[in-house]
């Protein structure tokens, strides 16, 4: 249902700017045409005549002058807004139904395909690269594998307390655009967190949030880091969107 949403959506959008595009061509008369016209041919000759400078001349000030038409036109505008509604319904949909991730242990053996002699053992991962979506570890008791992925609008969690941590560095790499992150650690697991974001703040444990909430790096780690064999790194970047590590 939400893909023929998309399709559907998607296409009122393209129908909609053709319309617009006729009726602005229909009320601005000739000077739209004229300007795209002549932008056009500016950049012909620069293309064409690259070698002189007065190529060059030509096609900077076409592509200057192409730019500023389209950014004047009402299309380019409606579309911008279309794409940010659109975002904002699938960034909804993604927060109204999430999908939940439910690894499942298993035991494969060793891929049959040889490279230079050496078997390739396959494991799992817990989460996979994502445009949309909410990701959050399993329910029940799921094998530890390290987290290195990249998100785009979403939130996600992660519970270490549903599985066993190796005895050396534990590492948790994500990366998402918009969307929070809350990492649940157990007691007596030390950690170190690496966070930036652009817009947003993070909570380790019960310290207070910065005041600060833009074009932020935060670096912790906790007093026992350096001297213990089980510690987990937590890597993160988040454009717009919070991240919370807390004990459970």
């Amino acid at each position: 249902m939400l893909n023929k949403m998309k399709t559907d959506y998607m296409g009122w959008i393209f129908l909609i700017g053709i319309v617009l595009l006729i009726l602005e061509i229909s009320f601005k008369g000739g000077g739209l045409l004229f300007s795209l016209a002549f932008s056009i041919g500016l950049i012909y000759l620069g293309r064409k005549f690259s070698k002189r400078t007065i190529g060059k001349i030509f096609f900077y000030i076409g592509i200057i002058s192409l730019i500023i038409t389209v950014l004047n036109m009402f299309v380019f505008r409606f579309f911008l807004i279309a794409i940010l509604i659109y975002l904002l319904l699938l960034y909804y949909q993604s927060k109204k139904n999430p999908d939940w991730i439910n690894p499942v242990l298993t035991n494969e053996g060793f891929d049959e395909e040889r490279i230079n002699k050496e078997r390739l053992l396959k494991t799992n991962y817990l989460f996979q690269n994502r445009l949309f979506g909410h990701q959050q570890t399993a329910e029940h008791v799921y094998e530890w594998n390290s987290v290195n992925v990249q998100g785009g609008v979403g939130d996600t969690v992660i519970d270490l307390s549903r599985t066993i941590l190796p005895k050396d560095d534990a590492v948790i790499s994500i990366r998402n655009i918009v969307g929070n992150i809350t990492i649940l650690v157990p007691y007596g697991i030390e950690i170190r967190v690496h966070h930036s974001v652009i817009a947003g703040r993070a909570r380790i444990f019960d310290n207070k949030p910065e005041s600060r909430v833009f074009n932020q790096i935060y670096s912790y780690q906790t007093e026992g880091f350096n001297e213990t064999d089980q510690k987990v790194h937590i890597i993160t970047s988040i454009l717009v969107g919070d991240l919370e590590v807390k004990r459970i």
